[in-house]
């Protein structure tokens, strides 16, 4: 069953009504464009599609082109005159109807295998695959988060009334949803407020409103906590704890929020789709976390640090980061390739650099795959790089990742045209602007706002790669790191002058 829609309040209700019938949820971008919907229903043989009205005309055209009956079509909320039959009038017939339910139970040891979850990830390299997430996963990471939050704060006699995570808690239902936001706050008692999209200032307006007490953030976000001066009208000071997942957050970031929510225990943590969802968090008793740090591990997680050589790395040595833990996907749909590159004899090779220093916080320095990471999505260069070869001037491209104050990182295409082209594009300036700007829409108008390439689009005579045929990537992010740098200082200057 695939949700293609915003937050709704009927969203974990209807995740859990699938779970009772023994389907699984695949929950879907409401920002998605008809190409990327479409590959998501085709990787993870849907069935039936829950929505809103808005999104309809894009649900449409691609359950027609993957062959489910329109009918299938589900909205959430009542709309006269539409044939979709809704959830409301789903519930009213199964009440009419007394229709014979059994719930679906799960053998002993069965929630290991049984899959909960089709959750979309790029991987360490790629276009979007479904990592299959069971039951047992989900709950494990549960009880692997609950325990760090609040197993140091019982030992050191902190009342349940005082810690970090509390029952009763206000928390934003939003991003890294399904575990943390939703299955995690519930089993501790929380209240959750559904916000159906981020929007600044409804956002303040929200958290005053319900006397929201937690705060599940990603950096962007930050960004305007921080820098925004509307945030000055707002008293925060009912904020207790605010965490920051997704992305990593800067030790500058982290000083600023501390004074825009003073009472607040400030934590980030790290995690992936593969590890559904959360590998490390911040100590409970530190109000702050270190500057750069993801935090130490959960409970019952595992890591290993590689070298390049393959010998194991020691304290405050870089490697790749390789994880074990209860909470570890089954792996990757129907993808044996990509299951040998990432899920290796229990562990998720995460493709993450990162060191474990002596007293045990892990740190991710670098990021040895290809992904780039917008406002916390996963953007793949090569989805972006096989789109396009499909215009008609670019005879290569390749696509990385450069930093932006807003979004973490932002794409940067570096293209190679054909020869007619090229000779436009050196003609001219306007030329070769025009030409860029053909580029540009190419992607926007069949891809997510977020995998735009507003980093910008360079020019090159050729691109580097191995013998294989690889993309020598790491040759051309410093350059594009450069030029992004320059491009920032220029719009700087204008903006002063």
């Amino acid at each position: 069953v695939c949700v293609y829609s915003p937050n709704h309040i009927d969203y974990p209700i209807l995740v859990w009504a699938v779970h009772k019938l023994g389907g699984i949820i695949t929950g879907s971008n409401p920002a998605y464009t008809i190409d990327e919907l479409t590959h998501q229903l085709k990787l993870t043989q849907t069935s039936i599609v829950f929505t809103l009205l808005p999104l309809l005309g894009i649900v449409t055209e691609a359950c027609k082109a993957v062959g489910i009956p329109l009918e299938r079509i589900v909205l959430f909320d009542s709309v006269p005159g539409t044939s979709h039959v809704s959830v409301d009038q789903l519930v009213e017939d199964g009440f009419k109807n007394k229709l014979n339910f059994a719930e679906k139970k799960l053998a002993p040891g069965e929630a290991k295998t049984k899959v909960a979850f089709f959750s979309l990830s790029s991987g360490t390299t790629g276009p979007p695959k479904a990592v299959a997430v069971s039951h047992y996963n989900l709950v494990a990471n549960v009880l692997q988060m609950s325990t760090h939050n609040l197993g140091a704060e019982l030992a050191a006699g902190v009342p349940l009334e005082k810690g970090r995570l509390r029952a009763g808690d206000v928390v934003t239902g939003d991003i890294y949803g399904l575990v943390l936001g939703i299955h995690q706050m519930i089993f501790l008692g929380a209240t959750i407020v559904i916000m159906p999209k981020f929007a600044w200032p409804d956002f303040l307006e929200s958290v005053v409103r319900h006397r929201i007490t937690s705060l599940v953030v990603v950096p962007p976000m930050i960004v305007l906590l921080t820098k925004h001066p509307l945030v000055k009208n707002y008293d925060l000071s009912h904020v207790h704890f605010c965490f920051s997942g997704a992305a990593p957050l800067s030790g500058p970031s982290i000083s600023e929020l501390a004074k825009v929510i003073p009472n607040a225990n400030i934590g980030q943590g790290y995690g992936m789709t593969e590890t559904a969802t959360a590998v490390s968090m911040t100590e409970p008793m530190l109000k702050v976390g270190s500057s750069g740090s993801a935090g130490i591990l959960l409970p019952g997680v595992k890591v290993r640090i590689v070298k390049a050589d393959g010998s194991l790395a020691g304290r405050n040595e870089p490697g790749e980061l390789f994880v074990h833990s209860p909470s570890n996907a089954l792996g990757y749909y129907e993808n044996p390739k990509a299951n040998a590159e990432t899920f290796i004899d229990g562990w998720v090779r995460t493709g993450d650099e990162a060191i474990i220093t002596d007293n045990g916080e892990l740190f991710i320095v670098d990021r040895l795959k290809e992904l780039i990471k917008v406002r916390g999505f996963q953007v793949a260069p090569a989805e972006l790089e096989g789109h396009l070869l499909q215009h008609a001037d670019v005879a290569d491209a390749c696509v990385v990742g450069v930093p932006d104050d807003f979004s973490g990182e932002i794409p940067l295409a570096f293209v190679v045209l054909h020869a007619p082209a090229a000779e436009r594009a050196a003609s001219s300036a306007a030329e070769a602007d025009a030409i860029k700007a053909n580029i540009y829409k190419h992607v926007a108008d069949v891809k997510t706002k977020y995998k735009w390439l507003d980093g910008g689009i360079e020019f090159v005579d050729g691109i580097s790669k191995n013998p294989s045929g690889k993309l020598l990537r790491r040759l051309l992010r410093g350059k594009a790191k450069e030029i992004r740098a320059a491009a920032v200082a220029k719009a700087g200057m204008k903006a002063k002058l």
